[in-house]
């Protein structure tokens, strides 16, 4: 087992891995801007070491400031959290030529699954479903029209080095193909210095369902089930469930089996997601593969009973995982609270925190960085907090959900919080009658203050 872990990462997670590694007996050792001074991942780590200015250029993304921090420490693993370097390939290869330990997957599992194309060439080889679309990246609007008309409009232009939604054009037409094949290109080229676009078939009122996946380094990979991270706002995530009300035993069992396929086709190591797009008519299609953990891996937590770090941690230390899938045994979900201005178009909404009040109670839980009198930074993502409910059923988790947003008090800026207190009210999400397009119909005029 390692000794000394490095976290090159801020914020929530960061606390969140710190938190598993003293459980653990491992030391811990914080990186930091010089905006995250006052963060309480740089006050819990056992050792901080400031890596520079606020740009994260100059900071969590500077592989050598990174590297300096380790050597001068003696960690002899590195934790990337996820966002930064997280699935950045070169990144885990500096790590393993300098002899350190990166805690997730290898460099060449990293360039198989992060570029979308060679992905989706993969999961083809491996059997798995995969949305109709280009072989490969277009060479021109002419190939890409002509792909198009093959597979049927609407279809849609996607960066292969893509994520976050940039990068992303809908086409319902002909005429429409090649303003969106010049916008797709230069926000791809702006968003990631890769200007690859394909195209694939849009699948219509579509869901998106994850399914959790582990890998050991023996070759041993399992499923944990899924997550249903439909209600999404601009191709961002906004609340995610387990299990999904979508879901069918059948369908769980047809997707999870797919999700370890995919897996064992790249002898996946560490923990990770398979993304899946599920039409109305229950059809599933592979859309890509993160390599690390994710957001919301609390649901899954609170479903299994399961310390997905600690396991992350296990297998990085070459400890074999159980080889049998999970279930899930509760309901559990998440809304993820941003520093954002709902009634203003979701805009970023940084500054001090003059009061804050964390939501309690059985089954509820919090994962957050910030405090009264911290100041949120205007540097990075906007996400806060994560607040994550678990009960025996839907209707319960939801009602808890409502609870707690109730009493969960964040003053001096503008959060996320009514908008969620107003969706746990939506007739159509309680229901369970949702997919990806949800917020294009939902009335921000339900949200209140």
């Amino acid at each position: 087992m390692f000794n000394k872990i490095l976290i090159a990462n801020r914020g929530e997670i960061a606390l969140r891995i710190i938190r598993t590694c003293k459980e653990m007996g491992i030391k811990t050792v914080a990186i930091y801007s010089k905006a995250d001074a006052e963060s309480l991942h740089v006050r819990f780590a056992d050792e901080a070491v400031c890596i520079g200015p606020p740009a994260s250029s100059e900071s969590y993304l500077n592989i050598p400031r990174i590297m300096a921090a380790m050597e001068i420490t003696n960690a002899d693993a590195i934790h990337p959290g996820y966002g930064f370097l997280a699935e950045n390939a070169r990144f885990a290869e500096i790590c393993n030529q300098s002899g350190v330990k990166f805690i997730g997957p290898t460099a060449e599992m990293i360039n198989k699954m992060g570029d979308k194309v060679t992905a989706k060439e993969t999961m083809v080889k491996a059997g798995v479903p995969v949305v109709p679309g280009s072989d490969g990246l277009l060479k021109d609007v002419k190939q890409g029209i002509k792909i198009a008309n093959q597979i049927g409009y609407p279809v849609i232009l996607k960066a292969t080095a893509g994520g976050g939604g940039k990068g992303m054009r809908i086409v319902t037409k002909d005429e429409e193909f090649e303003d969106a094949w010049d916008s797709a290109r230069k926000e791809a080229k702006a968003s990631f210095s890769n200007d690859g676009i394909y195209v694939e078939k849009y699948v219509e009122e579509p869901r998106h369902i994850e399914f959790q996946i582990i890998g050991d380094q023996y070759g041993n990979v399992i499923h944990l089930s899924e997550r249903d991270c439909s209600i999404q706002r601009r191709h961002q995530k906004l609340v995610e469930e387990s299990p999904s009300p979508f879901m069918t035993p059948e369908l769980r069992e047809k997707m999870g089996d797919a999700a370890v396929k995919a897996g064992k086709s790249i002898n996946y190591e560490g923990v990770g997601t398979i993304e899946f797009l599920v039409d109305k008519h229950r059809n599933f299609y592979f859309m890509e593969m993160n390599t690390r953990i994710q957001v919301e891996h609390p649901v899954t937590e609170e479903v299994i009973d399961h310390d997905l770090i600690k396991e992350q941690i296990k297998v990085a230390a070459g400890i074999p995982i159980s080889g049998k899938n999970y279930y899930p045994t509760m309901h559990a979900m998440e809304c993820r609270i941003n520093a954002e201005d709902v009634f203003n178009g979701f805009r970023p909404n940084p500054g001090k925190i003059t009061s804050f009040h964390s939501a309690k109670g059985h089954g509820v839980r919090v994962d957050t960085h910030v405090y009264a009198g911290y100041t949120v930074p205007p540097f990075y993502d906007s996400m806060i907090a994560k607040l994550i409910c678990k009960a025996q059923t839907r209707e319960d988790c939801i009602k808890k959900m409502q609870r707690a947003l109730d009493e969960f008090v964040i003053e001096g800026i503008k959060t996320t919080i009514p908008f969620h207190k107003a969706l746990m009210k939506n007739e159509k999400f309680r229901s369970g009658d949702f997919n990806t397009g949800f917020m294009n119909t939902f009335n921000i005029e339900d949200c209140v203050e």
